[in-house]
């Protein structure tokens, strides 16, 4: 694995441990950081040993959004081109946006799940990493919001399309049209997490639901996560399909015959991801 700067990887068994990791300016982003979790992601993605991977930020922020400098430092539009994937449109600006976003998308995409441990802030692109999680573990206390109209701009790293998929539509304008900060109890009400803890139990609450889910047949977990991203998005139909692909994946599988086996045996399974 390559080395980074602005954020550290590390890995207990089958669970990784994804750490924002500039925490004297609360893992605010700047465009290294963005280009150093675009290239972690390319690398991390397809990752055959993860079958779960957990988002923190070292210190007492989990993020709190955009580093001044990406605005005064001559180059707010994000990642530069010139890279392998090419160019992805024609307009530099946007372009540029289209790079950054996938510092983020990554983890929503990638085959295992992922689990954002948030605590302090999470505002602007910092919540957005958060939503791009599959799910979201937040600290009593935490302050969440995204604030971009405060900077004349919109969320652009999947806030847009993300958070009404998890509140709602009514409530993500709401959200992003007041610039609105809420806190971890509010967010757990309206839907945005899923697990509210106390602080000091975050990393401990986090680590075991990961664990958990690293202890699941990994085909069944990557085939049920692409069959739930689907749903809502492609007509019922469509999803069956989808569903049914992925559990002949599983009724042709090494752990499938694992996990019936150390049902008779009265074990737990060891499952291989074949």
């Amino acid at each position: 694995m390559t080395t980074y700067e602005t954020i550290e990887l590390n890995r207990d068994g089958h669970v990784g441990w994804l750490r924002l990791n500039r925490p004297a300016k609360l893992n605010s982003f700047t465009i290294q950081m963005w280009q150093e979790l675009r290239a972690l992601g390319k690398e991390l993605r397809d990752d055959p040993e993860l079958r779960a991977l957990v988002v923190i930020g070292n210190g007492r922020a989990f993020s709190s959004g955009i580093d001044t400098s990406v605005f005064t430092g001559g180059s707010a539009d994000s990642i530069e081109g010139g890279d392998d994937i090419g160019t992805r449109h024609h307009d530099p600006t946007v372009d540029g946006v289209l790079r950054t976003q996938e510092a983020y998308s990554w983890l929503e995409q990638a085959r295992y799940p992922t689990i954002a441990a948030v605590r302090g802030f999470a505002l602007g692109a910092g919540l957005q990493i958060a939503l791009a999680c599959d799910i979201r573990v937040f600290a009593r206390g935490t302050s969440v919001g995204l604030l971009e109209h405060k900077y004349g701009i919109l969320p652009d790293l999947g806030g847009t399309q993300r958070l009404p998929r998890v509140v709602g539509a009514g409530k993500a304008k709401e959200m992003i049209w007041t610039a609105a900060r809420i806190d971890a109890d509010e967010a757990y009400r309206i839907g945005l997490c899923e697990r509210l803890v106390d602080d000091d139990a975050l990393e401990a609450e986090a680590g075991a639901l990961a664990t958990a889910i690293a202890a699941q047949p990994p085909l069944a977990v990557q085939g049920a996560k692409r069959a739930i991203e689907a749903a809502g998005r492609v007509p019922v139909d469509e999803g069956l399909v989808i569903e049914a692909e992925s559990q002949a994946v599983c009724l042709r599988s090494d752990d499938m015959r694992e996990a019936i086996q150390a049902f008779v045996e009265q074990r737990d399974p060891k499952y291989s991801g074949r």
